[in-house]
């Protein structure tokens, strides 16, 4: 079967990919759609240290193929989002309702794919859509209505849940609230969006490219600025929220300083893991908080069954992230395309 794998130095689509058959409490789906996410190329850049040969993408959606053992909450036929959360269900934190803290789930890739000759390749994030098939653990694999197209779908496992739960989940958004959102991509629309649905009043995004505003503005945008030095001119006091969607240290600081009394910084870009930001600690002094969040603070099951009545109902826009589709052979120049920032989400198909 086809799949995009990065050697440690290149990445290419094959075509020999092999995927073990489910275990118990496991999913074989096979992977219609899959969003390319800077995650993704975070792998290949380094900025994300993972182990290789890997099979990438962590953004699928498809359909239920087999289950193994255990498995009743979905059945061969249905279609299914994947999130990446291979929580174990059962640690103090998953009983509390935080299985983003689950430590089970965290820095333990599994090698379910293999190659030829008996090489076996790891799987990324605990999913690896860009595979024509890949298996899961159950707690993975959430059910969708078929009504959805599963292009739209897919981003539901990571974009969405990453973006509107940080502002429904981490930061708890309330109605009349003031929101900045610094970067507008994939990530950064779905915080929009995610700030619209919960009742803010102003909402700013920030975006150094000119082209991102109209797609600015539909997920939620009041208002647009090409750099934060105007956001005091439209929020004088500052911002009760600023996100910062890019993964800049020095972004870290213009969030901070946006900050009104009792605002919260929400850093949800991903910088390198030796890279430091620096601010003043008085500048916290007023009760303001910087909070990191890991994929929304979202619990999966609960939070895209969520999401799929939203967009039914015409409120979370799914279909309009999705810019470009592009057949798995085209990975090179649907990279290219987010690198230059043409896309708000390409999605990678499996015809």
């Amino acid at each position: 079967m086809r799949g995009v794998v990065f050697d440690g130095k290149d990445v290419q689509v094959v075509h020999d990919l092999v995927v073990r058959e489910p275990g118990p409490g496991e999913v074989a789906v096979a992977v219609r759609a899959a969003g390319l996410c800077h995650s993704d190329l975070a792998v290949v850049d380094g900025t994300i240290p993972f182990p290789a040969p890997v099979v990438l993408g962590h953004e699928g959606a498809g359909v239920v193929e087999a289950v193994g053992p255990g498995v009743t909450h979905v059945a061969p036929g249905d279609h299914v989002a994947l999130s990446t959360l291979a929580n174990c269900g059962a640690c103090p934190d998953c009983d509390r309702g935080r299985p983003t803290m689950c430590r089970k789930a965290i820095g333990r890739p599994g090698q379910p794919f293999s190659r030829p000759g008996g090489q076996r390749l790891f799987q990324f994030a605990s999913n690896s859509s860009f595979a024509e098939r890949t298996v899961v653990k159950a707690v993975q694999a959430v059910r969708i209505p078929p009504d959805i197209p599963l292009t739209s779908a897919a981003l539901m496992g990571c974009g969405v849940l990453t973006g509107v739960g940080a502002v429904l989940n981490r930061a708890k958004v309330d109605r009349g609230e003031t929101v900045v959102v610094i970067g507008t991509g994939g990530v950064g629309l779905n915080v929009l969006q995610g700030a619209r649905i919960a009742g803010a009043l102003t909402i700013v995004a920030v975006d150094t490219n000119p082209a991102k505003e109209e797609a600015a503005r539909r997920f939620g945008a009041t208002h647009f600025l090409p750099d934060a030095a105007g956001v005091r001119d439209i929020l004088p006091p500052g911002a009760d929220h600023v996100f910062e969607c890019v993964g800049h240290t020095g972004l870290i600081r213009t969030a901070v300083d946006l900050l009104d009394r009792h605002g919260q910084a929400v850093l949800l870009g991903m910088t390198a893991p030796t890279a430091e930001a620096s601010f003043p600690p008085a500048a916290l002094f007023l009760d303001k908080s910087i909070l990191g969040c890991r994929y929304g603070s979202s619990r999966p099951q609960k939070d895209i069954a969520l999401y799929a009545e939203l967009y039914r109902q015409g409120r979370l826009l799914l279909d309009e992230l999705v810019t470009a589709t592009y057949p798995v052979e085209d990975f090179a120049e649907a990279v290219e395309d987010a690198e230059q920032g043409r896309v708000a989400r390409g999605v990678l198909t499996f015809a």
